[in-house]
């Protein structure tokens, strides 16, 4: 695979993990910073390292083994290795400004924080 193939295969990996979601919170894995690095080797090997919003996330299962069969499924992939990670832990000063407005978490909580009302 020339690197041209190879960096247009990264970007297809990171479209697909667009369109997944959080099932708890209406934002794309992506888009919340929960995905921290995504490598593509020139045989097709994906390594994807990611976290979910807290360590006992319901999700922290199911939500890796959706990422890897949906990168799985891309055309190109040859093997998918999905590592689970909390270092760093994710926290809400990861979103942008615009997935903070999305959730509706960018205004004035008085003495709360923001994350307060995520778990």
């Amino acid at each position: 695979m020339t690197q041209e193939e190879v960096n247009t295969l990264k970007e297809t990996v990171i479209s697909v993990l667009k369109t997944i979601y959080d099932p708890e919170i209406p934002v794309d894995i992506w888009t919340l910073h929960l995905i921290y690095g995504v490598e593509v080797d020139e045989e097709g090997n994906v390594k994807i390292v990611m976290t979910v919003t807290a360590p006992n996330c319901p999700v922290a299962e199911t939500l890796p083994a959706e990422v890897r069969n949906r990168v799985q499924a891309i055309m190109g992939v040859k093997n998918v290795d999905v590592e689970l990670t909390f270092d760093p832990v994710w926290s809400i000063d990861m979103l942008s400004d615009e997935a903070k407005a999305e959730l509706g978490l960018d205004g004035d909580f008085g003495s709360f924080t923001a994350a307060d009302f995520l778990y």
